[in-house]
């Protein structure tokens, strides 16, 4: 791996410790949680934001609404000799806040204290997606030579079903990018495994009766609850046949709704005509989608030849694959020597507990990817999220010494 010398120091004396701080605080005050009964309850106003930035620092700024209100955002930057692509993706939407009153620090104030940015995004990601521009932009105005290309993808609905990078990646924005890094809360570790999902809705028909009278009726809750059971099993079995994974875990198939009837109100005293069940299922690399989807529907099967009354459809509603990258894929070892050179320390490397962009990004594009950024990894989603402004410039400086690593390549 080539050093890029003292070029990689004059792209880190243009990064003032601040403005990633900065930025990040400017974004986290613009609540961007996706509520489709609220008009303004989307990515906009985060999005253009981020895009009237980047034009202003000179980008090439590129969006594409995915949805009303949804728009993606992207950016590009050319250096001046041929080279490797390499994208930056954070994403612009953040989950709900709750109760705002059960915060300490009000969720869109983005306040600081104790060496911490406070608020919802401030971990995830919006942190990072400030890090990332801030370290792309100090690239570009530093004026050293750089071969190769830059790409800030910032798209909407990551904490959703992901329809802006499955929008990116089917509109062809994808195409030419050599490797992408996932900017996501991973303490500055080099996650290079991720956690595959499988959304699976279960539905149980039977037939309506008085809770009085439950022999006339076929009760659908129940059989609903022996589905459920059964799932628990098959955990058990997959956790024994794949063991631990060093970096994502073990595998978990999580019923997370059982309710009846699927549609309508439920009555303490009425058979439901129906029952709904809803799982979670989180995968790793020695799994298969398809064999597990085999073993679910068996389960439905047995039941079924068991009790002639047994009546259920299974539908897979999102499937997200696990991922991979080798250590000795080109952008590990650029980030790897990325964080030797900033920390003079040995990098510590990971997985992704979930899935991220980054999922389709290596699945449907083919894209090698290592996901890495600021932030405690139990934070994202909590009350009061935080992350460590110390931690937000390191993460920044790695940016920069990534893309310069990987620009310059192997000898």
């Amino acid at each position: 791996m080539r050093e890029p010398g003292d070029l990689l120091e004059k792209v880190w004396e243009l990064i003032d410790r601040e403005e990633p701080v900065r930025l990040a605080r400017e974004l986290v005050r613009i609540p961007s949680v996706y509520r489709p009964e609220d008009p303004a309850g989307n990515e906009e106003a985060a999005a253009r934001f981020v895009a009237e930035y980047l034009e202003g620092a000179g980008f090439e700024v590129r969006t594409e609404e995915v949805a009303p209100g949804r728009p993606n955002v992207w950016a590009v930057w050319e250096g001046d000799l041929p080279g490797k692509t390499l994208l930056f993706e954070a994403h612009t939407d953040v989950v709900t806040e709750g109760v705002a009153e059960d915060w300490e620090h009000p969720p869109f104030a983005a306040e600081r204290e104790g060496g911490r940015l406070y608020g919802r995004g401030s971990c995830d990601t919006k942190g990072n997606l400030a890090a990332a521009v801030v370290a792309v932009r100090a690239i570009k105005d530093s004026g050293v030579s750089f071969p190769g290309r830059l790409v800030l993808c910032h798209p909407v609905d990551e904490e959703g079903m992901m329809a802006g990078i499955k929008a990116f990646v089917e509109g062809g924005h994808a195409s030419g990018v050599d490797a992408a890094v996932i900017c996501e809360p991973e303490e500055n570790q080099l996650c290079v495994r991720q956690k595959g999902a499988l959304r699976v809705e279960v539905t149980v028909r039977g037939r309506m009766a008085h809770g009085a009278m439950p022999l006339s009726g076929v009760n659908p809750v129940t059989r609903a609850a022996r589905f459920v059971v059964a799932v628990e099993e098959l955990e058990r079995e997959e956790i024994g046949r794949c063991g631990e994974d060093p970096f994502v875990g073990y595998p978990s198939l999580t019923p997370t709704i059982l309710m009846g009837p699927e549609f309508g109100e439920p009555q303490i005293n009425v058979v439901p005509a129906s029952a709904y069940v809803a799982l979670d299922i989180r995968t790793t690399p020695a799994q298969s989608h398809g064999e597990l989807v085999g073993k679910l529907e068996g389960i439905l099967k047995r039941l079924a030849d068991e009790d002639p009354d047994f009546d259920a459809t299974l539908e897979v509603i999102e499937e997200r694959p696990p991922t991979e990258t080798p250590k000795d894929e080109p952008l590990v070892r650029a980030t790897a020597a990325a964080y030797r050179r900033l920390t003079g320390a040995e990098p510590r490397y990971n997985g992704v507990p979930g899935a991220t962009d980054g999922t389709f990004l290596h699945a449907w594009a083919g894209i090698p990817i290592i996901t890495t950024g600021a932030g405690d990894r139990e934070i994202p989603h909590h009350k009061d999220e935080w992350v460590d402004e110390e931690e937000l410039f390191t993460a920044c400086k790695l940016y920069a010494a990534t893309a310069m690593y990987y620009a310059y390549g192997e000898d």
